[in-house]
């Protein structure tokens, strides 16, 4: 005999969302920054079981919702699977003196007053090339808080310029997951659909430079020569030093543009840092080695150990040390637990319906474009906000927003762009969100901190509500829905 299931109510989707909300606003205030590292990881999983209870008071079975559960943890495997890799890739690329080398260039190239500026150019441009804002920031990403640690840059500003940058090529890169999803998702066509996005992702980035190159003005007097001199000085004595070391970089840059899957190609650039590491810095791989160990055993120990726990340096100078010893794939395994502490919370909510009925409450009333595509950002938003990852919040509100668009007569190309604007944007944002998680694990700064300087995240949403209420750049057709569009203005 099977269970009648009941149709949930408005209460039983805002409990455990409500709920959440409050434990994490309490685990940030008991634990502040380390909320991330077992807090949240707590606040998730009673929230799972909350809705769980819900659900099988509604009806559904403990096995549906077990059912549910691993379907969603099965949905981040790939990006669990891509963290190991780039920890393993971190580890073996400051152990071969890549990284080392990046942040050595980057003092040397890149001045104080424009840092912030060209840090979120440089990330655009090859996020861009490649499609990945993750292994844009996994590489150059990690070398530019390197530099910006040489310069005594915030740290904060730093990452919110990587973030932006890394998010504006993305968006924008026809080899992005995300930018193929959304128009597959809102039935539209893909380059069509990126010449739209333009309209409010250029402004919005554009902004963004400008701010960046003020803040650069006004934190250059915090670098001076003799930091920058002393930090290149110490690379030097601590690492063999040259162009050669970058041809790792190189050859993921171009693996990536191949159109390689992200997690083959990151660990073919971790095994061949492992490589260069072991042909270019054999004094420093020695100098590791324990005491009464052979050399060749001990180095090979060295080498292992950089990709499976990180390295460790010690020089004259501390700040040095902590950012240069780090990486391996165990300085992942807490961003991994948070990925799936929050997709458990997330898949439960879908599979018994409460995320449905939440969202369909946002749309009650919604008639004129402006109401249509503030309320599709703002779902993203809230879905990037529960179920933790970037593509549900794409793939979610498109399915359920496409018909309502076709009926207001808004062209699909105006939800293919909404839900860039407000699901991938975002996502990074968010410290329990896959994409949050992986940015904190990468540049060690945590959401919180460079969420107010991501300006490009934060622009380009508010830009997109902007135009819709106002009319511009909106396209319409009469429904039932066709091929021919007109631009409202």
């Amino acid at each position: 005999m099977t269970n009648t299931i009941k149709q949930p109510t408005l209460l039983d989707a805002l409990i455990p969302i409500i709920s959440l909300v409050i434990m994490m606003g309490g685990a940030v205030y008991l634990f502040g920054d380390g909320s991330s590292f077992g807090p949240n990881q707590v606040a998730l999983l009673l929230g799972t079981g909350m809705a769980a209870i819900i659900g099988m008071k509604n009806g559904h079975s403990w096995l549906e919702i077990e059912k549910g559960i691993v379907k969603g943890i099965s949905m981040s495997l790939g990006a669990c699977l891509i963290l190991l890799a780039v920890g393993s890739l971190i580890g073996s690329w400051m152990l071969a003196g890549t990284v080392p080398t990046l942040i050595y260039y980057g003092l040397e190239l890149l001045n104080p007053s424009f840092f912030y500026a060209a840090t979120c150019l440089i990330c655009a441009v090859v996020a861009m090339s490649i499609g990945s804002s993750w292994t844009t920031a996994a590489t150059v990403g990690v070398a530019l808080m390197g530099v910006a640690s040489g310069m005594g840059m915030s740290p904060a500003i730093a990452a919110g310029a990587v973030v932006s940058g890394s998010y504006f090529g993305d968006k924008i890169s026809p080899l992005s997951e995300t930018t193929n999803l959304a128009p597959a998702v809102a039935g539209t066509n893909l380059f069509e659909h990126i010449r739209y996005m333009l309209w409010t992702t250029i402004p919005s980035f554009v902004i963004a430079l400008i701010l960046f190159t003020i803040l650069g003005f006004s934190e250059s007097g915090n670098a001076t020569a003799d930091r920058i001199e002393q930090m290149q000085t110490l690379l030097e004595q601590s690492f063999s030093l040259g162009w050669h070391l970058l041809v790792p970089l190189v050859v993921l840059l171009t693996l990536a543009i191949r159109k390689m899957p992200a997690f083959p190609a990151v660990a073919i650039g971790a095994l061949l840092g492992a490589l260069w590491a072991v042909i270019f810095q054999s004094d420093v791989v020695y100098s590791m080695v324990g005491e009464g160990e052979q050399s060749a055993i001990g180095a090979l120990k060295v080498v292992w150990t950089s990709l499976f726990d990180g390295v460790s340096f010690s020089t004259p100078d501390e700040n040095l040390n902590s950012l240069l010893s780090r990486g391996g794939m165990s300085s992942m395994l807490n961003t991994i637990w948070l990925i799936i502490c929050a997709m458990s919370f997330g898949a439960v909510l879908e599979s018994v319906g409460l995320l449905k009925r939440a969202v369909s409450t946002i749309l009650y009333g919604a008639k004129s474009a402006g109401d249509m595509v503030s309320r599709t950002i703002l779902t993203c938003i809230g879905t990037n906000l529960i179920t933790a990852d970037q593509y549900m919040s794409i793939v979610m509100p498109g399915r359920m927003y496409k018909e309502e668009f076709e009926k207001r007569g808004l062209d699909r190309l105006n939800l293919s762009r909404s839900l860039e604007d407000g699901g991938t944007i975002t996502s990074p944002l968010i410290p329990w969100n896959t994409c949050g998680a992986y940015m904190q694990g990468v540049l060690m700064v945590h959401p919180f901190e460079y969420i107010f300087y991501a300006f490009f995240n934060l622009i380009s949403p508010v830009l997109a509500v902007i135009y819709a209420y106002l009319g511009i750049k909106i396209l319409r057709i009469e429904p039932p829905y066709t091929t021919s569009a007109k631009e409202s203005n």
